[in-house]
């Protein structure tokens, strides 16, 4: 259930504020910084004339009980700066797909912004939470004219979506961009398998080696950004590249021969800071797909640096190329393929990826 700090009376004293550094966005991409920017055409603030209604998510478990400890420290600072605006309800959650239940659960009570606090994990849920059945999910007063928006205290591990943005795991600056409330809109992706429910991700997706790299790292958790370096040398003991089916658009199939890895990124990064789908931009209607290909345990050595600072399209066997929808098949059919989105473990191959443009409302600024 939602504990909910409705219109908060505030003992009067001045929290103290923090630098922070305001953004001024616009719809473009800046590929030289890596940053998404976002502004302008179809953004809009809440209208002051009520109390916004926003509900934050907070998993107390994200990046070793660190999320726990900073947003207690966070919560004076947070009910001064949007008390006086706001209604603030916090909900923390117990276990996985719990942040699914509350953010479908405060959309249908009218909230005007689900925020999730902690890390790619808490994101990738509430995002989750903002569908049901294959459409989104509405308030129960049916009013076409109030969506609620999505918003994030990146807190966690990784917080590789924040990266895109150029967003710090700054919580005063995000309580800033909060207060301010200006949206746009921006794309989501959508994973099918005939077997299983439709699943959505804001970030990146992915297949084989760097799939199964996060599944490994989510073990290590407690050894901070290093459970990536852990994961993927794990991942990489009897690793074999696949020869994969793939059909873009819904063209013909195309034979890709051992792949190594293969992302599909609504945003840049992924596995804490590398920077591997670098053209993805979260607003464009497509996703970017980079396809790795015969790549051996010591061409990750050479090329790591590549791979972080996004200069790898240019190296040998990496391809790629900008899509609404892809499917992807192994060849030979094993089902020990694995798929990740988000850095969460879906389970292994065959699955469709496709694009949902403007799907979800973000605060951006």
């Amino acid at each position: 259930m939602l504990r909910s700090n409705c219109c908060i009376s505030i003992r009067p004293y001045t929290a103290k504020q923090p630098s922070f550094h305001r953004l001024h966005h616009s719809i473009s991409s800046s590929l030289s910084s890596g940053r998404i920017t976002l502004h302008g055409g179809g953004s809009a603030a809440v209208s002051p004339s009520r109390l916004r209604d926003l509900v934050f998510v907070v998993n107390p478990q994200g990046a070793n009980g660190r999320t726990d400890k900073e947003w207690k420290k966070l919560l004076p600072y947070l009910r001064t700066r949007l008390g006086k605006d706001c209604n603030i309800k916090e909900s923390l959650t117990s276990g996985p797909s719990h942040a699914i239940d509350i953010t479908r659960e405060a959309i249908r009570d009218g909230a005007d912004a689900v925020i999730a606090v902690g890390g790619d994990g808490t994101l990738h849920e509430v995002v989750n939470g903002f569908f049901w059945e294959g459409k989104p999910v509405s308030n129960l007063d049916g009013e076409a004219s109030h969506s609620a928006a999505l918003g994030l205290i990146p807190l966690g591990t990784g917080s590789d979506f924040a990266r895109t943005f150029g967003w710090r795991n700054d919580p005063c600056e995000a309580v800033e961009r909060i207060a301010k409330g200006v949206r746009s809109r921006i794309d989501v992706g959508v994973i099918d398998h005939e077997e299983s429910d439709l699943h959505y991700f804001i970030n990146v997706a992915d297949v084989h080696l760097s799939a199964k790299a996060g599944f490994y790292a989510s073990k290590y958790k407690k050894f901070g950004s290093l459970c990536y370096v852990i994961g993927a040398l794990q991942a990489f003991m009897g690793h074999h590249n696949r020869d994969m089916r793939i059909k873009v658009n819904g063209g013909e199939w195309e034979i890709y021969p051992q792949v190594t890895a293969l992302c599909v990124g609504n945003a840049k990064y992924f596995g804490g800071g590398m920077k591997i789908t670098p053209n993805a931009v979260p607003g464009n209607g497509n996703l970017e797909v980079v396809v790795l290909q015969d790549f051996k345990w010591y061409d990750f050595i050479l090329k790591l640096h590549k791979l972080y600072n996004g200069t790898h399209l240019s190296v040998n066997n990496v391809s790629s190329r900008s899509v609404q929808s892809i499917e992807i098949e192994e060849v030979s059919e094993s089902g020990s393929i694995y798929v990740q989105s988000d850095g969460e473990h879906l389970g292994f191959l065959p699955r469709k990826f496709q694009v949902l443009p403007g799907a979800i409302d973000m605060i951006i600024s």
